[in-house]
């Protein structure tokens, strides 16, 4: 009894250890959930576009750069990202465009194009999350309205387009964005009545814009994402010190053993006739962690920390407390105490599945917590003797 003891009280010490100061590993790839109120920004920038009219007469020349075709504007957005490498923004373009009817005929009319647009982040996506990188190339495509305020025309647009960003400060950065847009033939108000059914069944059929807007992108709120710890790599760093720890304690008991050889080490002669008391065994705490609004272990590695434990409590008829906790950052009271409970439960039914009798398991629920550091540490299922 009095080596298991030992051995429990230099595990627990060393668990200690190992929670206040492992550099924990973080995942390449894995971030922690923000709130929905982070990882906002606006952006505002100058615009140039060129247009291409459904009815042009040829011999214009495809130049973008062409007073023909070329003229300028502004646009806004607002957007969110919802992890590192997807988001949503608005958009809203305009003012200028033209009209391209022929050499000298290429009259400007007023225009505003309001869309929605699905963002990736391909650096993010391929290389993982990094807070620092200087150049993050975002293809992204959309559906809005544009308006022909010059004339009174709505119709739908598509849009598509390629957002460079670079980063000059923690909340600023540069912006180039490369895009074009499509909407119906008679959007720039030309007559319909000269097109030909070949250009109707053509890319002819479209009035579309080719541009680029310079600008700067600003911010809002939280707008960092904290990497999620490694769990393989953190249980592979935990089990090499376990290792380390029976290694050392296995030593400690050949040198017990070499001293007892040589007489060094006696028992005592002197058995007291009354009952020697009973001395409370310290049990370590050992922690299952789960995925957000999960009850399913996000590692089974987990549950291999927990095969002395279980086969002390078989040997011993021990009882063992599981408590479920849930992080209180996410989700309300209720929903945080039954996804706890959830918790528990799981672990409980692994216990149970490795030996330890059902009426031996304690299990309790604690609800959302905020207790470790970083947070979603508290997404987990504690295991200890009771």
């Amino acid at each position: 009894m009095k080596k298991m003891m030992l051995a429990l009280a230099l595990f627990s010490i060393a668990v200690g250890v190992i929670a206040q100061e492992q550099d924990v590993p973080r995942s390449r790839y894995s971030v922690a959930t923000n709130s929905f109120w982070s990882n906002w920004y606006i952006f505002a920038g100058g615009d140039f576009n060129a247009a291409y009219s459904s009815q042009e007469a040829s011999g214009i020349g495809g130049n973008p750069f062409s007073s023909k075709r070329g003229t300028f504007g502004f646009d806004v957005s607002v957007g969110k990202w919802f992890t590192p490498s997807i988001g949503l923004r608005t958009k809203m373009e305009g003012v200028w465009a033209k009209q391209v009817n022929a050499a000298d005929d290429h009259h400007a009319f007023k225009y505003w194009n309001l869309h929605e647009d699905v963002m990736f982040d391909v650096h993010n996506l391929l290389f993982g999350y990094k807070e620092n990188r200087v150049w993050n190339l975002i293809p992204y495509v959309g559906l809005g309205v544009a308006h022909n305020m010059s004339d009174g025309n709505y119709d739908f647009s598509y849009n598509a387009g390629l957002l460079n960003n670079f980063r000059v400060g923690k909340r600023v950065s540069l912006f180039l964005d490369i895009y074009a847009t499509a909407v119906e033939g008679t959007f720039d108000a030309a007559p319909a009545d000269g097109w030909s059914e070949h250009k109707k069944s053509h890319s002819r059929h479209w009035d579309k814009l080719v541009g680029a807007s310079i600008g700067v992108t600003y911010r809002l709120g939280k707008h960092n994402w904290e990497k999620a710890p490694d769990v393989d790599a953190l249980m592979a760093v935990n089990r090499e010190q376990m290792e380390a720890m029976a290694l050392a304690m296995a030593e400690l008991e050949e040198e017990n053993k070499r001293l007892r050889s040589e007489g060094k080490v006696t028992l005592p002669a002197y058995i007291p006739s009354e009952p020697a008391q009973v001395t409370e065994v310290v049990s370590p705490t050992m922690s299952v962690f789960f995925e957000l609004g999960s009850s399913k272990i996000a590692s089974r590695k987990d549950l291999v920390n927990l095969t002395d434990l279980v086969k002390y409590a078989i040997d011993n008829n021990c009882k063992v407390l599981v408590n479920g906790y849930a992080d209180s950052r996410t989700g309300n009271a209720d929903y945080n105490y039954q996804l706890s409970r959830r918790r528990a439960e799981t672990v409980a039914a692994e216990l149970e599945a490795m030996g330890v009798p059902r009426d031996n398991i304690v299990v309790e629920a604690q609800g959302g917590v905020d207790t470790l550091s970083p947070y979603y540490y508290n997404r987990r299922a504690t295991v200890k003797l009771q």
